[in-house]
């Protein structure tokens, strides 16, 4: 089963929650409205508790997580499988993510880009082939046997859309403080692998995912800085706890998750990860830019 499946079936297995939370202060003090966007990375498939069967939501991703500690005022209208396209067009029966963006938004915090690229299909692909070279780097050869490599290809030309979905967000809400949160470490940082059934990648390809994970994060953090962002660091904080290590240890999940979450996602502690990075991120001002 690839990754992409393996999150609609789970979708559809789901009991029907609320999707949003929100408080008001009540000792005077400026109240942070704050929006969170993105994708499943942001959303937290099957993380107790999910809230949302639509977008696989759960109350305990980082932005409700963040939400939580600050006392900000939270819009989550992150959503598995969403793309940059998705923040200003629906996704489906799903509203535009910048619908909940408005002039009053404090802070604003985005992971996107990943379906962008088509990581869930390409490591599907990558599953597919490792049987033809459990030893070797068949996922490496299929994707970049040319002179070109089409997974940095495609995260070329998703930088442009990046930027895009930037400048939208600060149109919407001028006054905003913007984070682009990235993605955290899914596979081994030394490149050593684990082939098994649980992870069926070949020994070789481990490293060339991680590399491409890099460069994907490397690019949002170019476009943060160039588009009047932040870029928040979720690699660094969880390497050591990518979807190889023990299960006491492991933030990531494997292909097939032994902790509730979606197949190579974020599982609670991972969540609780990228939320305190972004907490670090945010301190001691949370809304101010």
């Amino acid at each position: 089963m690839t990754v992409g499946s393996a999150l609609l079936s789970a979708g559809a297995a789901l009991a029907t929650a609320g999707t949003t939370a929100a408080s008001a202060t009540t000792d005077g003090r400026h109240r942070v409205d704050y929006v969170a966007l993105g994708d499943s990375y942001a959303s937290a498939p099957l993380v107790p508790t999910q809230v949302d069967t639509t977008c696989l939501r759960s109350d305990h991703n980082y932005p409700s997580l963040v939400a939580q500690s600050s006392g900000s005022a939270l819009t989550d209208v992150s959503c598995a499988g969403a793309t940059t396209a998705n923040m200003a067009a629906a996704q489906g029966t799903v509203p535009a993510q910048f619908d909940a963006l408005d002039r009053g938004t404090d802070l604003v915090t985005v992971t996107i880009g990943g379906n962008d690229i088509g990581f869930s299909t390409v490591l599907g692909t990558c599953a597919r082939v490792s049987a033809s070279d459990p030893a070797g780097a068949p996922c490496r050869a299929h994707f970049a046997g040319t002179a070109t490599d089409t997974i940095t290809g495609s995260i070329n030309q998703t930088a442009s859309k990046v930027a895009q979905v930037l400048r939208g967000i600060h149109h919407r809400s001028p006054h905003a403080r913007v984070l682009v949160v990235g993605y955290p470490d899914l596979f081994p940082e030394d490149g050593v692998g684990c082939t098994s059934a649980k992870v069926p990648l070949a020994a070789g390809d481990f490293s060339y995912l991680r590399d491409k994970e890099k460069e994907l994060n490397a690019m949002l953090a170019r476009q943060a800085r160039r588009g009047g962002a932040e870029y928040v660091n979720t690699y660094a904080p969880t390497v050591g706890h990518d979807l190889c290590q023990p299960l006491d240890n492991r933030w990531i999940e494997t292909f097939a998750p032994e902790s509730p979450a979606a197949p190579v996602h974020p599982n609670a502690a991972g969540e609780s990860a990228m939320a305190g990075a972004v907490k670090r991120a945010l301190s001691p001002h949370p809304w101010h830019r």
